[in-house]
């Protein structure tokens, strides 16, 4: 078995926190726990520094009219390693864990072995999300890439969920490919049903669809709303549940159920979740940007299958015809309600559907088996390095 490695969790925001990055942090620390090691988390940083880079920001919108990504900050970097080597000066770490922490990685001088994992990078960030850094300043968008680089530079190790984000750090940062591996993240739930119980479900007595996401406009809340008026002119008796968002005033539809906000970590509002995912036929998210999405990973826990977008690092967690479908940018919901009619009148094909969508989630889209291969990957990593 061998002694459990010390395991250093590089984050600037509390990893132990379940509301920071929905709780992706939380669960990946608590899979290198129990596969791996004893971790130690070396967040939340406080420089002060965040506040200059914050007030650059704000500036900068309004003089220029063009954002200050803050966050990749060189100001923001070097200061980040200041806190971060007294740190670890508190331990004798075997490895730096260190996910989405370009910033705090960049200006780190150590001889700790360091694994870098982040579901895309700044390059990525930059073109794909217009509403993060639109407008953004040149001298931003350079900082931003020369972090990105230090640190893809830096790490011994470089994780990444899809090809989408591992392409991106070997074509546009030069990553040695010999260091990129592809391992996919898993669903951010405590409580995962059996097997029996999601088998054993049935499609309802009305088609019901969820669409699940917090912004309206960029997870396609418009083409869901299409797609249930399309249904009903199909004949098709239908019931829309919208969570996490409200829609805008003209969308309003007589089977259209609007949740604006459940909160996992707490008990009556988990779950209610669970019984979304229960009592729902099909998860529909027709993202216009994704770089991975952890909720169709807790969807294929339930046994249910997505309708989304083949965009950004999607194709990696849905595999079509397998746990879901995907469609093009450019489809409306005129095209998702045909495929889904066909789905939901089949119930041969959607019980199938509803199978290999659960095998999907026990294969890869869980964080034991995130944690068990990851786990392995640094133990080889620091066999070599010892050797």
């Amino acid at each position: 078995m061998g002694k459990p490695l010390k395991i250093a969790f590089l984050t600037a925001t509390d990893a132990r926190d379940k509301r920071v990055r929905s709780g992706t942090l939380y669960y990946m620390a608590k899979a290198l726990e129990k596969h791996c090691g004893n971790v130690y988390y070396l967040g939340p940083l406080d420089s002060g520094i965040e506040k200059v880079t914050r007030f650059f920001n704000n500036a900068s919108l309004a003089i220029f009219k063009k954002s200050y990504a803050y966050e990749h900050s060189l100001l923001l970097s070097r200061s980040y390693a200041g806190i971060i080597r007294k740190k670890l000066k508190e331990e004798d770490f075997d490895v730096i864990f260190a996910p989405v922490a370009s910033t705090e990685l960049a200006f780190l001088s150590t001889d700790i072995p360091i694994v870098y994992t982040a579901d895309a990078t700044f390059n990525l960030i930059s073109n794909y999300y217009p509403d993060y850094f639109s407008g953004q300043l040149e001298i931003s968008g350079n900082e931003g890439n020369f972090i990105e680089q230090s640190t893809i530079d830096k790490a011994d190790l470089l994780l990444y969920p899809t090809s989408w984000a591992a392409n991106s750090a070997i074509n546009d940062y030069k990553a040695d490919k010999s260091k990129v591996k592809i391992i996919p993240f898993g669903a951010n739930m405590d409580h995962v049903p059996s097997r029996e119980s999601v088998l054993n479900r049935k499609k309802s007595d009305k088609c019901r669809l969820l669409f699940l996401g917090v912004d309206w406009e960029r997870k396609g809340g418009e083409i869901a709303f299409e797609t249930l008026v399309e249904l009903g002119k199909l004949g098709v008796d239908v019931e829309l549940t919208v969570c996490g968002t409200t829609p805008p005033e003209e969308f309003k539809h007589e089977n259209m159920k609007v949740i604006p906000f459940l909160d996992k970590n707490n008990p009556e509002d988990y779950k209610e979740l669970q019984e979304l995912f229960l009592k729902n036929d099909f998860l529909i998210l027709p993202s216009r940007t994704e770089a991975y999405g952890v909720v169709f990973c807790e969807a294929n826990a339930y046994g249910l299958p997505a309708i989304t977008t083949d965009t950004g690092g999607i194709p990696d967690v849905v595999e079509e015809g397998k746990n879901g479908f995907m469609f093009p940018l450019d489809a409306r919901g005129d095209q998702y309600a045909n495929l889904i009619r066909k789905l939901y009148e089949d119930e041969e094909k959607y019980y199938q559907l509803v199978k290999s969508s659960r095998e999907t989630f026990e294969e890869k889209l869980n964080w034991d088996s995130w944690g068990r291969q990851v786990c392995g990957l640094i133990k080889q990593l620091l066999d070599n390095k010892n050797s």
